[in-house]
């Protein structure tokens, strides 16, 4: 069989994997085509913003080398990967976004890069962000505005911008990011990927920036097929005497083949997208089509105390900034000062409260989810919109605020349960669309497995846009 290299970027990390454990590909001559394809598409939509053509250089001629003496760590062994600018990699500049950090470069890996290398993938490089990864787009006062590959006039959202448009324009097949507030799912979301968000502790953490959001903020996977993303998870999980949050997660007991899914259509009054809206309606018929039990309702516990709580999280995060950096506010963005402002008159004891309110309602997701497997609803209230715009402020006719659009994510990340975003039927205009299923704490795998359920019947798996088509 004979190899058309120039159409390797549509190929799944699965399938590279494949003709690389035949012989019928070289890692070296993957991460050369790679490399010839980020320069003439990632000018474009800005996605990659940093490279270390040396250290992926060397990589590949390794996995090359072990490929060849039969020695494969893992699937990942010679498939490159491009890192969120938020995730330490040791020599590669690490800004954050921010001129704060603007000659950062790590000594060190942080530990779920670490383990990737360990298990063969070749890490290429860094992908944008927004400053200190704390926006809904992706654009900063470094490395500018991140282009939607599936129409460069729209945004792939935040913080994982970068990371999202390297897989979804064919640059890569897999990229990491993380997730404080839905930053890998609603990304996922606007660009047709599959993103994944793991239990709090499942991939152990440390080595990496300041934790702004405390343990709210996870490491996962992104890629076009759950199994690609799934094989990225598997080599970043476990735990590590590093972590010891990571000690603490274990599975659910959950042997079941078909799952209790809750369908949650729309979070009380807060606007929603129509095109959205049936869209997710469709993949929930699809799930009960494939015999889960999907019943229709509403959340089984308030989300009033949490979301006014939430916020002052990352505001006392970037405080904590300030006093660490005392030049930051020189070096960062105006919003990032008046934030600051607001998390230094944050006293002691409204943060405890807040530690409090996260506490209590930990405990109540957890209860609910006794009698759930799966909760369902939209990852985004709305479809993507200008690259350039922090936030759209207008959903179905109805004015909203910053976090409009993102309503169905950030409780997430505070009761700190796995979640994934899949793609469903986009809309009339083309645009990706994507829902997601949240699952009891620890029961990450439960996840993939029902995800790849989904995905065997849906259309909407790797699908490209008409810019990476075309270029």
């Amino acid at each position: 069989m004979t190899t058309d290299v120039t159409q390797l970027w549509r190929l799944s990390a699965g399938q590279l994997s494949e003709l690389l454990v035949a012989g019928e590909l070289s890692p070296v001559a993957l991460l050369d085509e790679t490399l010839k394809r980020i320069a003439r598409v990632n000018p474009a939509i800005n996605a990659i913003i940093a490279l270390d053509e040396a250290g992926a250089s060397a990589a590949a001629r390794e996995s090359a080398r072990r490929l060849q003496a039969g020695q494969q760590r893992s699937p990942l062994e010679g498939i490159p990967l491009t890192v969120k600018d938020h995730i330490l990699v040791k020599d590669v500049l690490a800004c954050w976004g921010s001129k704060l950090f603007v000659d950062y470069i790590p000594e060190t890996d942080e530990l779920p890069v670490a383990r990737l290398r360990e298990a063969g993938a070749v890490i290429l490089g860094k992908t944008n962000v927004p400053e200190f990864t704390l926006a809904e787009y992706t654009d900063n006062p470094v490395h500018g505005v991140t282009r939607n590959p599936w129409n460069l006039e729209l945004t792939p959202g935040g913080s994982s911008g970068g990371a999202v448009a390297s897989v979804a324009a064919g640059l890569v097949p897999l990229a990491i990011g993380t997730d404080g507030g839905g930053s890998i799912r609603r990304p996922a979301s606007h660009t047709g990927l599959v993103g994944f968000k793991p239990s709090i502790g499942s991939v152990a953490r440390c080595n990496g920036f300041p934790k702004i959001l405390l343990d709210m903020e996870v490491c996962g996977p992104f890629g076009r097929t759950v199994a690609d993303a799934r094989l990225v998870f598997d080599a970043m999980a476990g735990p590590s005497r590093m972590d010891r949050r990571s000690n603490l997660v274990s599975a659910p007991c959950n042997h079941k083949e078909k799952q209790k899914i809750l369908y949650v259509e729309r979070f009380g009054d807060a606007p929603l997208d129509p095109e959205v809206a049936a869209s997710v309606k469709e993949a929930a018929d699809t799930l009960s089509n494939l015999g889960h039990e999907v019943v229709a309702g509403i959340l089984p516990f308030d989300l009033e105390e949490v979301t006014e709580a939430w916020p002052k999280v990352g505001a006392v995060g970037i405080s904590y900034l300030f006093e660490m950096y005392p030049d930051a506010a020189e070096l960062v963005s105006e919003r990032f000062i008046e934030l600051a402002a607001q998390g230094a008159s944050t006293t002691s004891a409204q943060y405890l409260g807040v530690i409090e309110t996260i506490d209590k309602f930990r405990g109540q997701v957890g209860t609910a989810f006794a009698d759930i497997d799966i909760i369902m609803t939209p990852t985004a209230a709305a479809l993507p919109w200008p690259a350039n715009i922090p936030f759209p402020d207008v959903i179905d006719g109805q004015k909203v605020g910053r976090r409009g659009h993102a309503v169905y994510t950030g409780w997430v990340n505070v009761c700190g349960h796995p979640a994934i975003n899949l793609p469903a039927a986009h809309s009339k205009s083309g645009l990706p669309i994507g829902f997601q299923l949240i699952g009891d704490f620890g029961a990450d795998k439960m996840l993939f497995e029902v995800a790849a359920q989904f995905e065997t019947v849906s259309p909407w798996f790797n699908q490209w846009g008409e810019f990476a088509e075309n270029s």
